[in-house]
């Protein structure tokens, strides 16, 4: 009998993101009717003007010719609760519904560098995510999980470089070298101080950490995507789509400004900025955002930073479906929501793609929950007919003007940012903090007044009982005060058996190099990790050294 990591990596080596039936770029394929249909269409197909193909620069029809015919998107839901090995247990699942690839959840003490048994955990250990106190954790989390098959992606930011310096020894111990990693750290700090709030460092010495990380992994993890630069917390903090594009756009310029400034050239390390972005409830709007996005990414690589690779100006996006845009009554109403949000995610040609679940109001989302999330993504991809054609809406004359229109928009607001100084400054500024906060209150208003129509909410009021009601769903909880007893116990007993002498002596290093600008900080945070140092104690060396972020002088 095959052992579970040996049926995990039989599954993970299978081609799961190739569509049923169809094996070749250039195979036949029709649609339900019998009707032979090409790869793309344009309107030289109605005999009009020459139009761009997908996969040709500038992007904006997607970024392969293909489009999902031989490729899917990745299907990874959002998971993690509870201790290590309670979120092995959730990623086995998932992985054996087929999902293909894992994505993380951290609990709140992980993203803001404290240990379990700080006294900030007190009510949060393990509660929305799963709690990361040591190198110990991140073997259970992964234990059994092939890392050089499963892509992992890992919601965290302050601490970034400290997760994925305990991922890369994880993988060490399975004999899986660095360059055969493939995943993502979101390791975009600059989005937290106006729309998440999990900062640390005040902006300068974070985007410098951010930027080492993306440094560093150019050259030693080069399959792995260092930054996940995100439009998606800005735009569920209450931004337009225009506001989405335009933050996250210049907050991308300010990280690559930062690795260009360590010698790296553009094509070093480019190919290797990643992105999620919200898909929200406006469909048109969403499907054009994504073809405006990846037109913009390009131009920007080639014309302000003389990209000469395409991989560079590829703009390769992540979507996780609106979690603002749920509701709590009615949260069956969700799974409506989400499943047209990824048809217009889809439409729009993301590479990965999440699904909030109709539950996450309530509580972290249940093992059913999340696969009806999953049989979402996989219905549309295998049901619907939309994999079969790339770019299926270009040349819709309404499509193409929402195109160009947000991007003409969303570079109007990039040249204000610009103005300002850049994206640290108007961070520092309060900028990006008050046109969210306007946003999201004008949002807010017209929902009160009627003028938004949210059904279940404020129209359509009246719910059925019975299926998936109130009356027999399922509420999932965490015994966090169990949890943190547990990683307390666990951390103590670290800390007994380590080897302390290494462990200071690595964290001495790592409090030298930080005071010094022109060394990388990872070699030391590896080290560190490696002498199983704890999350705690590697933030506090950075915190003592640089200080922590008082966002009371920001005029927000």
């Amino acid at each position: 009998m095959a052992s579970p990591e040996e049926g995990i990596r039989a599954k993970a080596g299978e081609k799961a993101r190739e569509p049923s039936g169809k094996k070749a770029a250039d195979q036949e394929i029709s649609n339900s009717s019998g009707i032979p249909l090409k790869k793309f269409y344009t309107d030289r197909d109605e005999g009009g003007r020459d139009m761009e193909e997908p996969g040709s620069f500038p992007f904006t029809r997607g970024l392969f010719d293909t489009g999902y015919r031989t490729r899917l998107w990745t299907m990874r839901q959002y998971a993690g609760y509870a201790t290590a090995e309670e979120s092995n247990k959730r990623f086995r699942y998932l992985l054996d519904q087929g999902q293909t690839g894992l994505s993380v959840a951290f609990d709140l003490p992980t993203q803001m560098g404290y240990d379990s048994d700080h006294t900030l955990a007190e009510g949060e250990a393990g509660k929305v995510g799963v709690a990361i106190d040591s190198l110990r954790d991140m073997e259970f989390l992964m234990e059994g999980i092939p890392l050089d098959k499963v892509t992992t992606s890992m919601t965290i930011n302050a601490p970034a470089s400290i997760l994925l310096a305990m991922y890369v020894v994880v993988a060490e111990k399975q004999g899986v070298p660095s360059d055969k990693l493939s995943g993502t750290v979101q390791n975009d700090i600059l989005k937290e101080y106006v729309a998440r709030g999990t900062y640390i460092y005040p902006p300068g010495p974070s985007v410098r950490l951010a930027a080492d990380l993306m440094a560093y992994c150019a050259k030693e993890i080069p399959r792995w995507n260092a930054i996940s630069v995100s439009g998606y917390h800005i735009r569920d903090a209450g931004s337009t789509a225009v506001q989405e594009m335009a933050f996250s756009l210049a907050n991308a310029i300010a990280y690559v400004d930062a690795v260009l400034e360590r010698g790296l050239a553009i094509d070093d390390f480019a190919p290797r900025i990643s992105w999620i972005f919200n898909t929200h409830n406006d469909f048109f709007q969403e499907v054009a955002k994504y073809r405006a996005l990846r037109k913009m990414w390009a131009g920007l690589m080639r014309e302000r930073y003389g990209a000469k690779s395409d991989r560079s100006c590829m703009l390769r996006t992540h979507t996780h479906t609106g979690g603002s845009a749920l509701t709590t009554q009615q949260p069956e109403n969700n799974i409506v929501r989400a499943a047209y949000h990824a048809l217009a995610a889809v439409l729009g040609g993301v590479q990965s793609m999440a699904l909030s679940c109709f539950d996450e109001g309530h509580s972290i989302p249940t093992e059913f929950s999340q696969q009806m999330a999953l049989r979402t993504q996989q219905i549309i991809a295998h049901e619907t007919g939309v994999t079969n054609v790339t770019d299926p809406l270009g040349g819709s004359y309404y499509v193409e003007w929402l195109t160009s229109e947000l991007e003409r928009q969303a570079k109007e607001e990039m040249d204000r940012i610009e103005a300002m100084g850049g994206a640290v400054s108007a961070v520092e500024q309060g900028y990006y903090h008050r046109e969210i906060q306007e946003s999201a209150y004008r949002y807010q208003k017209a929902v009160d007044s009627g003028d938004e129509v949210l059904v279940g909410v404020n129209s359509f009021e009246k719910s059925a009982v019975g299926g998936l009601g109130a009356e027999t769903r399922e509420i999932f909880s965490v015994d966090q005060e169990a949890v943190r007893k547990e990683q307390t116990e666990r951390l103590n007993a670290l800390k007994a058996s380590r080897d302390a002498e290494a462990v200071e002596s690595s964290l001495s290093e790592l409090r030298r190099v930080a005071e010094d600008e022109s060394q990388n900080l990872m070699p030391p945070i590896i080290s560190s990790v490696r002498a199983y140092a704890s999350l705690g104690e590697i933030s506090d060396v950075l915190r003592e050294v640089w200080g922590k972020f008082d966002d009371s002088a920001v005029a927000f």
